[in-house]
């Protein structure tokens, strides 16, 4: 039964790292930089769905010619297309669409930025394909679309919640769990600052494959425990969590430079970006600690495997984290070596 138990286990895991890489759907990405007076250059980024693009596009006022992107290329990774449009009276207080979105499960981020540097930027849904490009967004505004941008991101970003979930099993004690948490919360907004305000700068391949391998540490940590003795985790979890929470902060960085800080908001955006981060972090922990009570509740004899250092579950779940992670780091090594 326990064999069969750890099998199965195994396949699901597996089944959920295949899906989790086949099925992650990028954002799209508008970008309007205006030239000199009404005249702006555009590029547009939309994600590749088997071999073609997805089916939505930029739709520009009328004012605009054109009002859509030309043909787009495939680069690789997307497919991209790069304009220049002349808009009558400018982009500033009419509204851009990005039709098709609405039938989509992805968002897109726009960028505007005008001939004195300044720039906004703001994410469009498929409950909200459009929006009017306002004269001077104010500090609310801003603050609320980049934690909206944070939340978005954290969500989205598999490796940084495969990394709080294998806390979550490592560490049985709750006080010892928030001072792990509160630890990694403290170091990624540490590096998350210094590198999006250009103190330090790290390049972003070899940051997300260590991401990886501190991933693959920790399931290794899991793998191993065994009831009554201590892994150094277990025994330091705050000083582990806080040193992966400094590299998992460039990674946050290197997401925030690609969507760009606004001058005049810098860090009201980098606060808001920061907070979503964070919200989107505690929705997932307290997701995750509700479904392990409530697995308690309903099936005792599981809930007594989930809390057993050395259960078949919980070494299931150490093997599935870890052949997710070391997955992850082969790919990301592999992708800046070779």
């Amino acid at each position: 039964m326990m064999i069969r138990l750890l099998a199965v286990l195994a396949l699901l895991m597996t089944l959920i790292s295949s899906q989790v890489h086949a099925h992650a759907l990028e954002p799209g990405y508008l970008e309007m930089q205006v030239l000199q007076g009404e005249v702006h250059s555009l590029f547009w980024r939309k994600p590749d769905v088997k071999g073609r693009p997805i089916d939505m596009d930029v739709l520009l006022p009328e004012t605009c010619a054109p009002n859509s992107p030309p043909t787009p290329r495939f680069d690789g990774a997307a497919w991209v297309s790069r304009w220049t449009a002349t808009c009558d009276g400018g982009l500033v207080g009419r509204q851009i669409t990005i039709d098709g979105l609405s039938r989509t499960s992805t968002d897109v981020l726009v960028r505007f930025q005008d001939t004195s540097g300044t720039s906004f930027t703001h994410r469009l849904t498929p409950d909200q394909p459009s929006f009017t490009l306002p004269e001077d967004p104010t500090a609310w505004q801003v603050l609320a679309d980049y934690v909206a941008l944070g939340t978005d991101h954290i969500l989205s970003g598999f490796d940084h919640l495969l990394f709080v979930f294998a806390l979550l099993l490592l560490i049985h004690d709750w006080r010892r769990l928030v001072g792990a948490i509160t630890a990694f919360t403290l170091a990624h907004s540490i590096t998350l600052a210094a590198a999006s305000l250009g103190w330090l700068r790290i390049p972003a391949p070899p940051v997300e494959a260590v991401i990886a391998l501190s991933i693959v540490f920790l399931a290794v940590e899991l793998a191993k425990r065994r009831d009554g003795t201590l892994r150094l985790s277990e025994r330091w979890p705050w000083l582990v969590s806080f040193s992966f929470g400094l590299l998992h902060g460039f990674g946050f960085a290197g997401a925030l430079r690609d969507i760009g800080l606004p001058e005049g908001d810098l860090l009201m955006a980098l606060l808001g970006f920061n907070l979503g981060v964070e919200l989107g972090q505690l929705a997932f922990v307290a997701t995750v600690m509700a479904v392990a009570v409530l697995i308690t509740k309903l099936t005792p004899a599981l809930g007594r495997q989930l809390r057993r250092s050395d259960g078949v579950l919980n070494t299931a779940l150490a093997y599935g984290v870890g052949c997710i992670a070391a997955y992850w780091a082969i790919e990301r090594v592999t992708g800046f070596i070779l």
